[in-house]
């Protein structure tokens, strides 16, 4: 039974990478200014999580101790969305996706500091093995081309999201995922409502669909499931198990963009499934 409960786990998470991925091309194909996407997936996701809670009966109290901290990850979260945007836009949806996937490394070398949990090593080595798949994934990179700009605003964008999942780890045990993911939709929305107001919007117009689908399938119900996992895994587990997300992101880039990955490409996403092949049979037994 246990072991059933842990593959459902396993699958819940998986179904949230594929969900998440989606920001990839959808971040490639929605065409207005990264704040202005970045503001409306804020605010959109935000009513719609606000209505299935409304729908769940979840109580939206927090305790005042526990507030500057989910305002801070909020802030955290809008950060690593436009810089992770910006980076999809200099570049491609695999240098986009697969720069922000530093953030693993990050998060096993920062959890036991932050959180004082037990060091790991073999969550070293599996991220090793994940960066050893990003490098064959990343084309040649040249300091001069917007490529290596990309890759910089990808690992500040890993940087601010392994922090937010650190502090959230912290609340996950004693509030709501949805609840959560709403306060800090909340915060974007409100940081980014005035660019809303001085940057062209216009093309929502046109692209009302593609934002609706970032803003419901990649927003509230992928990082809700992300979160939720957090109850069951170490974020440095759920981190390393989500390093599949690039390559679904690739696929889903593949399928809708006719982005298609060269061989070395290929390499990396097979590295990057073993790592994260690995990671869950270490935490199946």
């Amino acid at each position: 039974m246990i072991k059933n409960v842990h593959v459902r786990d396993i699958i819940e998470l998986n179904v949230a990478m594929i969900c998440i991925s989606t920001s990839g091309a959808l971040g490639r194909y929605i065409d207005m200014p990264v704040p202005v996407i970045i503001g409306f997936r804020a605010l959109l996701a935000g009513v719609l999580l606000f209505l299935f809670c409304k729908w769940k009966k979840v109580s939206f109290r927090t305790k005042s101790k526990d507030r500057p901290m989910i305002i801070l990850s909020g802030i955290l979260m809008g950060l690593h969305w436009i810089t992770y945007f910006y980076a999809l836009k200099l570049s491609n949806v695999a240098i986009g996706m697969l720069s922000i996937f530093t953030y693993p490394v990050i998060t096993a070398l920062l959890e036991p500091i932050l959180l004082k949990t037990k060091f790991e090593k073999i969550h070293l080595l599996l991220t090793l093995l994940v960066l050893i798949g990003i490098y064959f994934l990343v084309p040649d990179l040249n300091f001069e081309d917007s490529y290596t700009k990309a890759v910089i605003l990808g690992v500040i964008s890993a940087l601010c999201y392994a922090l937010r999942n650190i502090i959230m780890k912290t609340k996950v045990g004693d509030y709501n995922g949805s609840v959560l993911m709403w306060y800090q939709l909340v915060v974007v929305s409100i940081v980014l409502f005035p660019f809303l107001c001085i940057a062209d919007s216009s093309g929502i117009q046109e692209q009302w669909l593609p934002t609706l689908t970032l803003a419901l399938l990649t927003t509230a119900i992928g990082h809700t499931l992300f979160l939720n996992s957090f109850k069951r895994f170490s974020i440095t587990t759920a981190s390393i198990i989500s390093s599949v997300q690039p390559v679904y992101g690739i696929i889903i880039g593949m399928i809708f963009l006719n982005e298609i990955p060269v061989l070395s490409t290929i390499i990396g996403g097979v590295l990057i499934l073993t790592s994260v092949v690995i990671e869950s049979i270490r935490t199946y037994n």
